[in-house]
C-alpha cells in the first residue's frame, strides 16, 4: 500500500472509512481469497458502544470482557446486552439457550438485545433495542445450527426501540 493511500484513509471520517469496506471486501471474494464477511458483528459492537456512549439519552455502555457468554455490552447501571449485526433480514445465532423442546425454564441471559442494521455497502442503516421479553417473543430456531437467531421483519421492528 502506497503512502498515498494510508494519508487519504486517515483523512476519512468514521463514516466513510466504513463505507471503504465493501470494496475492500468484494475485492477479497474476487480473489477467492475470503468467501464470508465475518467483521460485521465487531463492526456493529463498536458502533453501538459508542453511540450509547455519544447519547446523553441512551445507558453508558462498555463492552464486556472478551470471552463472555451471552453478551457484548455492560451498562453502567449493571443492564447486560447482546449485540447483533447485519445487512440483510436474518441475525447471527443466539447460543447457549433452551432447544425448542426443552421444559427447562429458560434462564435470563441479558436484559436486552441490540440490532446494528447496516446497509449493503456497509454503511450504518439503524439500530434497534428489544428487551428480554420481545426477544424470547420473537427468536427463531435454526435447525443447522442448533442455536435461536432473529428475523428482522416489519412486526419484530415494532417491538423494538429505534434508537439511531
Amino acid at each position: 500500500m502506497t503512502q498515498d493511500i494510508i494519508d487519504k484513509l486517515k483523512e476519512m471520517n468514521d463514516n466513510d472509512l466504513i463505507g471503504m469496506y465493501r470494496v475492500w471486501l468484494d475485492e477479497l471474494k474476487a480473489r477467492g481469497m475470503i468467501r464470508t464477511n465475518n467483521v460485521i458483528g465487531e463492526l456493529g459492537e463498536y458502533l453501538a458502544i459508542k453511540y450509547y456512549k455519544e447519547n446523553p439519552i441512551l445507558p453508558k455502555l462498555q463492552a464486556a470482557p472478551t470471552g463472555t457468554q451471552n453478551i457484548d455490552a455492560i451498562s453502567i447501571n449493571g443492564d447486560r446486552y447482546s449485540i447483533k449485526s447485519t445487512t440483510g433480514k436474518v441475525t447471527g445465532v443466539f447460543y447457549g439457550l433452551n432447544e425448542p423442546d426443552s421444559k427447562i425454564e429458560e434462564k435470563q441471559r441479558f436484559e436486552y438485545v441490540i440490532l446494528v442494521l447496516f446497509n449493503k455497502d456497509i454503511t450504518l442503516n439503524s439500530i434497534y433495542e428489544i428487551t428480554w421479553e420481545n426477544f424470547l417473543k420473537h427468536k427463531r430456531w435454526h435447525s443447522r445450527m442448533r442455536a435461536w437467531n432473529l428475523s428482522v421483519s416489519k412486526t419484530f421492528l415494532e417491538d423494538c426501540v429505534k434508537v439511531f
